[in-house]
């Protein structure tokens, strides 16, 4: 079952939301690359004053395809890192705000989709964790970088050793987060931010 990108615009504010029919989004390639294509659009928009990027309730991302990942040979492999980080860098530098709306599960390349962005709105029932560790895989998005500067150096090395799951509370005491609603009240507080903060350089 394939995620995709589904855009709508309210008001100034574009959002960007991940979807799956299992409620799973997972970032493969295709949804990568539509992610970067839109974000090239929306930044020449001048009527857009900012972007939020939200999944499903289950989950805001749950890393990538593994399966896709098995399948690539070496020079893929490294397309598709490559593909990746020219997402997350894009949005990091992006120059009007990005705000990740995170509901249920945020791991592993999905975590690194919510470094990325400027603001990190969770529900109260989110669950984050970067599992790479666990099965081998060291994550190729900037994840590694973005994470110690956030949360500091020991935080991040022990959630990337470990790949045990962080509670919503635990993420937000770490400043993992910025801030944290109840589920239902996630995506509205991310467009009230946008609405009462200015555009311009994030």
């Amino acid at each position: 079952m394939e995620s995709t990108l589904r855009i709508a615009r309210l008001g100034t504010i574009a959002l960007l939301q991940l979807e799956n029919p299992s409620g799973y989004p997972r970032l493969e390639r295709s949804l990568l690359d539509a992610l970067r294509r839109n974000l090239d659009a929306l930044a020449g928009e001048p009527s857009c004053a900012g972007i939020v990027i939200t999944g499903t309730a289950l989950a805001f991302a749950a890393g990538a395809e593994i399966s896709e990942l098995a399948a690539l040979g070496a020079a893929e492999a490294f397309e598709f890192s490559r593909l990746g980080q020219r997402v997350m860098n894009r949005i990091e530098q992006f120059s009007k705000p990005v705000v990740a709306a995170i509901r249920g599960y945020c791991l592993g390349g999905g975590l690194d989709l919510a470094l990325a962005c400027h603001v990190r709105i969770a529900g109260k029932e989110s669950v984050f964790a970067h599992p790479g560790g666990s099965l081998g895989i060291l994550t190729g998005w900037g994840g590694t970088g973005r994470l110690p500067r956030i949360v500091g150096r020991g935080r991040a090395l022990e959630i990337l050793a470990t790949g045990r799951s962080i509670t919503s509370t635990e993420a937000f005491a770490m400043r993992l987060i910025n801030r944290l609603v109840p589920d239902e009240d996630v995506l509205g507080a991310a467009i009230h931010l946008l609405r009462r903060e200015p555009a311009g350089p994030a």
